[in-house]
């Protein structure tokens, strides 16, 4: 999930409020937070999905509550919002640990490589054909 205009808002002071609010929506709805970390501008979800509820539906709770939450808290001094929409793979079970690894370890990640080249890298590792209008932009 990213920050809409990919702004740098998600401060280190309350990203760990952030982490257990988003925990708790997802454990409310009967999914399994596996692993749960953030950038100042995106946020990484590793989570076991129970068949009965689509993802979409999911990450609109996920997203409508935790910005409502962040707003009330007062955490920004401007109106926070997720960009529209959200990337997600699905991963068997034997690539738990590399994956809960990988969603931990985000800050060492980026200092490798941007979110979007992170971003284009994984959609090129699936297979999954894009175009380039549609992808994430950094802000001009």
């Amino acid at each position: 999930m990213a920050v809409k205009f990919r702004k740098a808002l998600i401060q280190t002071s309350w990203k760990e409020q952030l982490h257990k609010y988003i925990t708790g929506i997802v454990q409310n709805h009967n999914h399994k937070m596996i692993a749960i970390n953030s950038m100042p501008d995106h946020l990484h979800l590793f989570i076991g999905l129970r068949p009965d509820q689509c993802l979409s539906d999911l990450m609109r709770l996920v997203k409508g509550e935790s910005s409502e939450w962040i707003n009330k808290q007062q955490f920004t001094s401007t109106a926070f919002r997720w960009q529209e929409g959200y990337g997600a793979f699905s991963y068997s079970r034997s690539h738990v640990q590399t994956v809960t690894d990988y969603v931990m370890n985000q800050e060492e990640h980026h200092r490798k490589r941007t979110f979007l080249e992170e971003y284009q890298q994984l959609l090129e590792h699936f297979g999954i054909e894009f175009d380039e209008r549609y992808i994430f932009k950094l802000p001009e």
